[in-house]
């Protein structure tokens, strides 16, 4: 039997469907700090993509060096979330928050201070330790003690985290950069990190109770192999397409996918004794594998979508970095705004009359992307991003809910743990997709006689039509999203 076919209200009563629909005040102040702290986290990820040219000519590196601010962060995340599952059962709510958030502020405070490169990109590395850790605590922490009745408004709010604050991030990075010194990226964002820490150490209660579960320390090391060379094979895709690669891709996506089966096959042997690392048993559910495997196909667009557009608008359209992030910034706002109202129609329709047009949507934009130009006005640029970014949030918050909602209570950390790692991937997977074809298809317009501009907007063409291309194969996938049959019941 499927975990979907599966009731069992005697396994956690808050989570059974008929409980009421209220949420005890000590798990809303706890959810209410976990989101203001992913939110900071969050928007500290897209900050650098603006600032890599001045850190470039502050520490005198090149391009292919400065892109280690965001490998490195990547890597750290890949390598950190699959070991949340672990974690958030062996210890408490607030010790878990306290040293996530320490961690990131720690982390924070050592890049505003950073006297050379290395250190900087270190003080990346402690941020994402921390990083990791706290949006795999927000979303457990909400499918175990809020009502099944109130999960889509709740998850939401999540969405809201998720989708404002990369938005915003270029464009806060952009203005600080504009008037101040690279440093006031991080001087700006310290105080905010260090409130949220204080407030939440004073505030949040251990609304856990941790059990002692075995730790293998082979299947750390596989996850960390194996993650760890598969996002950095992926974000080297494009550096070798330049010529640019330390080592060839091949070389960690093998490593990695050799170290990937291992790691599963153990994982699958351990969880037998409930002894994994990363326990794969919520793969069971079909709603699970389907709303997953959604959820990758629309991060690989978003994420590709996000580092081509600064591209096409500063090098194609001639923006400066912050009216590119202002360009940007309705479309986040937007998927913002929306996220609270898609919700509350999750918990009365359920995820496929919001999935399914979402997808839809998704396609539209993306195929929209494809008629861009360097004529193209600022306003069909903005309407474009706008329509992606609602499609998005039409998404989201059914896939997250839907996914994690069919999901056996006891395993809900590792399915956090396992929708966030792969996200990561996912992010990896689009962004060198969409990098690889538009850095192939620029050369080649070079070779052919077009200008270096037409060429890369020719690159840029090819590369959201690839997206296009995704974005339809996920609309014929959702079509297979349903809700889970504890939400249903």
């Amino acid at each position: 039997m499927s975990v979907d076919e599966r009731q069992n209200p005697t396994a956690d009563p808050v989570v059974d469907a008929s409980a009421e629909a209220t949420i005890p005040a000590q798990v809303k102040l706890v959810i209410g700090v976990l989101l203001v702290a992913a939110f900071v986290m969050i928007l500290n990820e897209t900050v650098m993509s603006v600032a890599i040219p001045r850190l470039m000519e502050q520490f005198s590196v090149t391009a292919a060096t400065a892109q280690w601010l965001t490998t490195a962060f990547m890597l750290t995340m890949a390598v950190v979330i699959p070991t949340t599952g672990l974690i958030l059962t062996r210890f408490s709510t607030r010790s878990v928050f306290i040293a996530a958030m320490g961690t990131f502020t720690a982390g924070t405070a050592l890049a505003a201070l950073a006297p050379v490169f290395p250190v900087l990109i270190a003080a990346r590395v402690v941020q994402a330790s921390g990083t990791a850790v706290m949006l795999p605590l927000l979303f457990t922490t909400v499918m175990t003690f809020v009502p099944v009745a109130r999960r889509g408004r709740t998850m939401g709010l999540i969405s809201i985290v998720i989708a404002v604050a990369p938005a915003t991030g270029p464009t806060f990075s952009g203005f600080i950069l504009a008037n101040f010194g690279w440093r006031w990226i991080y001087l700006a964002v310290l105080p905010i990190a260090a409130l949220a820490l204080i407030v939440g150490g004073s505030l949040v209660k251990n609304i856990t109770t941790p059990r002692t579960v075995p730790f293998d320390a082979l299947s750390i090391l596989l996850s960390a192999t194996a993650f760890g060379g598969l996002i950095y094979g992926l974000s080297s895709i494009g550096e070798s397409t330049e010529g640019r690669a330390a080592v060839p891709p091949v070389v960690p996506l093998v490593v990695g996918a050799a170290a990937l089966t291992v790691f599963v096959w153990r994982q699958v042997g351990l969880q037998r004794t409930d002894a994994a690392l990363l326990d794969l048993r919520p793969f069971r559910s079909r709603t699970f594998s389907v709303g997953v495997g959604m959820m990758l196909i629309s991060m690989g667009a978003l994420f590709g979508t996000l580092i081509l557009l600064p591209i096409f608008l500063q090098n194609v359209m001639g923006l400066t970095t912050l009216e590119t992030g202002l360009v940007l910034l309705p479309g986040g706002l937007t998927m913002g705004l929306i996220a609270p109202f898609v919700g509350r129609l999750f918990d009365r329709v359920g995820p496929r009359p919001l999935v399914v047009p979402g997808s839809i949507v998704v396609a539209t934009a993306l195929g929209s992307m494809t008629l861009l130009s360097a004529q193209s006005p600022m306003s069909h640029v903005v309407a474009v991003h706008v329509l992606l970014s609602l499609g998005l949030g039409l998404l989201m918050t059914p896939l997250m809910t839907s996914a994690l909602g069919s999901v056996e209570p006891r395993l809900y950390s590792h399915g956090s743990a396992i929708m966030n790692t792969l996200q990561q991937l996912a992010g990896g997977a689009g962004t060198a997709l969409f990098i690889t074809v538009m850095s192939t298809r620029t050369a080649a317009g070079v070779r052919d006689g077009l200008d270096p501009v037409s060429a890369q907007a020719a690159g840029v063409h090819d590369a959201f039509l690839w997206g296009t291309g995704l974005a339809v194969v996920a609309v014929a996938f959702s079509f297979l999203v349903r809700r889970p049959e504890a939400a249903a019941s």
